[in-house]
């Protein structure tokens, strides 16, 4: 028996970059769903503003969990690409067209309008997407001997179209609490009044997916279900949540929805997490079964250790530079 279970090291290291993408790539992915919805021209250079200084930097997460991923657990990669080859695709395709729109929508005008919908189209496929992957991992892959024997779109469903809306919905939610956050005036006023009805949507999706989920997956009917546990205290922060939503958005405050809509967030991944564990290519595999060899966790766990506080210290350093208000006529660019 090894010293230390380095895949489980790894697991919360990839589970943890995934909640910072999601939490931090998130918001910038809801502004720019909520792009085209904007009052007017003005207030989408603001908002485009309020993320400009960071986004790029949010991604940071997202190459991070990839890459340690395919170290720590290189079945999930042979299994999980080609039965997600489109859906990824298409997210990756939609990270781009956002990121090109960030450096171009500025200098451009006659063609500024191509960049608005760049920006947003991209926002909106990858969020899409992202939930769609997410519905596929709850419903599982079929695979035979280590390799994914499915089809090239069984990837998409009811199921995972429901779970993509959601995502779009909640990242909707943590770009409008990120607005009223970042912004002032008519900018801020029109954000606060979408954030109860997108907090009204997420839990109606968050509701239909919970009842929808034990009937995909009888081991998550089991875990959830046959015995009551710790894990509903999962849900129960989550509501506890959705209340502080409504509760500061009704009393005009500027950072509580941003912060408890975080919450909702984590609450929803730790169920999510708990809900499969320690499956990480449900039904068949665990991550014991998924992980690399132990020299190999070990030698690149080691660098990896002296990355993340860098990653750390340059995140939270950016978002101490450019703390405060986001006014017309400001910004990044």
């Amino acid at each position: 028996m090894e010293l230390f279970d380095l895949a489980l090291i790894w697991a919360f290291i990839i589970g943890f970059g995934v909640i910072m993408y999601v939490l931090m790539d998130g918001f910038d992915l809801g502004v720019g769903i909520l792009f085209p919805f904007a009052p007017d021209d003005e207030s989408r250079d603001v908002m485009m503003n309020s993320v400009a200084p960071v986004w790029d930097g949010n991604e940071t997460w997202l190459v991070l969990g990839g890459a340690g991923l395919l170290a720590a657990f290189p079945m999930v990669y042979s299994i999980l690409l080609p039965a997600l080859y489109i859906g990824v695709f298409l997210m990756l395709a939609g990270l781009i067209f956002r990121g090109v729109a960030f450096e171009f929508r500025f200098k451009a005008n006659t063609s500024r309008y191509l960049w608005n919908w760049a920006f947003a189209g991209g926002s909106t496929v990858a969020a899409f997407a992202q939930g769609v992957v997410v519905g596929a991992y709850i419903e599982g892959f079929e695979t035979a001997n280590g390799v994914y024997v499915g089809g090239a779109l069984d990837w998409l469903t009811p199921f995972t179209v429901l779970t993509g809306l959601g995502l779009l919905a909640g990242y909707s939610l943590l770009g409008a609490t990120w607005l009223v956050l970042k912004t002032e005036g008519e900018l801020q006023q029109w954000a606060r009044r979408l954030v109860i009805p997108l907090l009204v949507a997420v839990l109606v999706v968050f509701a239909i997916i919970s009842i929808w989920t034990p009937f995909v997956d009888p081991f998550v009917r089991d875990r959830w279900f046959n015995h009551i546990t710790l894990i509903w205290v999962f849900p129960a922060f989550g509501l506890f949540c959705a209340w502080q939503i409504f509760r500061a958005t009704r009393r005009h405050k500027d950072g509580m929805p941003f912060v408890a809509t975080m919450g909702l967030f984590i609450s929803t991944y730790l169920g999510l997490i708990v809900s499969k564990w320690p499956y990480v290519v449900p039904p068949d595999y665990t991550l014991w079964d998924a992980s690399s060899a132990y020299g190999s966790q070990l030698f690149l766990l080691l660098g990896l250790l002296f990355v993340i506080p860098v990653v750390l210290g340059y995140t939270a350093w950016t978002y101490w530079v450019f703390r405060g208000k986001v006014r017309a006529g400001e910004g990044y660019h």
